[in-house]
C-alpha cells in the first residue's frame, strides 16, 4: 500500500500543517503563491498577532535604541567622529551577518516534522508567500530576545567605550536591511541601485533560490561566489 501524500489546506492555520509534508516540504515551500493576503499561521489569536508586523514598526522601535546606544558611547568618552566610524563598522559587520543568516540558517535543509515547522516560521513562509506585507520584517519582540546574547558577545569582543556604538551600528544595519527588504517586495523602482537590487532579489525568489543571499547589497555574494546569473530584465 502506498501512503497518500499530505496536502496542506491553505484555508486552515498553516504552521502545524507544514511539518507533515516530510521530504516534500522543500519543493512545496519553493512554489510561491503570489498574493498580498496574509495566510493564517496559528489558531490562537495572540500567537497569530505576534507573527504580523508592519514595516514602519522597525524604524519606530529601533532607531531610538540606536541613538541611545550611541549616547552611551559618548558618555564613555567617545568623540562624535569615532562614534560615526564605529556605527559604520557595525553596519558593515551586519551585512556579513545578514548574508550568513540568509544562506546558512534561512536556507538550511530541514528534516522531520519540527525541522520543517521551524524553517517555515523562520523563512519558508516568506518564500511561500513573498508578497505578504505583514511578515516581511522581523517582529521587534523576537529581535529584542536575540539582542541579549549578541550584546554579551559584543561586550566580550569590543572595547568598553566602543561596544554600545558598535552594537548600535549593527542594529542600524538591521533596520536598513528590513526596510530595504520590504521596499524590494512592495516598491516600484524604475532605475538605479534600487531597481537593480529589486531585480536581483526577485531572481532569488523566482529563479535561483540557492544564490543571491544578500539583501542590502550583493557584496558578500561576490566575495563567496554565490552571485546569481545575470538577472532577468523583467521584475514585475
Amino acid at each position: 500500500m502506498v501512503a497518500q501524500e499530505f496536502t496542506v489546506d491553505l484555508n486552515k492555520p498553516l504552521v502545524f500543517q507544514v511539518g507533515h509534508l516530510g521530504d516534500s516540504y522543500e519543493g512545496w515551500v519553493h512554489q510561491p503563491i503570489i498574493t498580498r493576503e496574509s495566510p493564517r499561521f496559528f489558531a490562537n489569536g495572540l500567537l497569530e498577532f505576534l507573527t504580523r508586523t508592519p514595516w514602519w514598526a522597525i524604524p519606530s522601535v529601533w532607531v531610538p535604541v540606536v541613538g541611545w546606544l550611541a549616547s552611551i558611547s559618548s558618555k564613555r568618552g567617545l568623540y562624535p567622529p569615532h562614534i560615526a566610524a564605529t556605527l559604520v563598522a557595525g553596519i558593515f559587520l551586519w551585512t556579513l551577518l545578514e548574508y550568513s543568516l540568509h544562506r546558512f540558517v534561512f536556507h538550511m535543509k530541514p528534516t522531520g516534522y519540527w525541522g520543517n515547522t521551524l524553517h517555515y516560521l523562520l523563512h519558508g513562509c516568506h518564500h511561500k508567500h513573498p508578497m505578504d506585507g505583514l511578515r516581511l520584517v522581523f517582529p521587534p519582540a523576537a529581535t529584542a530576545i536575540l539582542l541579549l546574547p549578541l550584546w554579551s558577545l559584543v561586550k566580550l569582543l569590543v572595547p568598553f567605550t566602543y561596544a554600545p556604538a558598535f552594537l548600535g551600528g549593527g542594529l542600524l544595519g538591521y533596520i536598513m536591511y528590513d526596510c530595504t527588504h520590504y521596499y524590494l517586495h512592495h516598491g516600484k523602482p524604475l532605475k538605479g541601485v534600487s531597481h537593480s537590487l529589486k531585480r536581483y532579489h526577485m531572481d532569488h525568489h523566482f529563479k535561483v533560490q540557492d544564490k543571491g543571499y544578500g539583501i542590502t547589497s550583493d557584496f558578500w555574494d561576490k566575495i563567496f561566489g554565490t552571485l546569481p546569473p545575470k538577472p532577468s530584465k523583467k521584475i514585475g
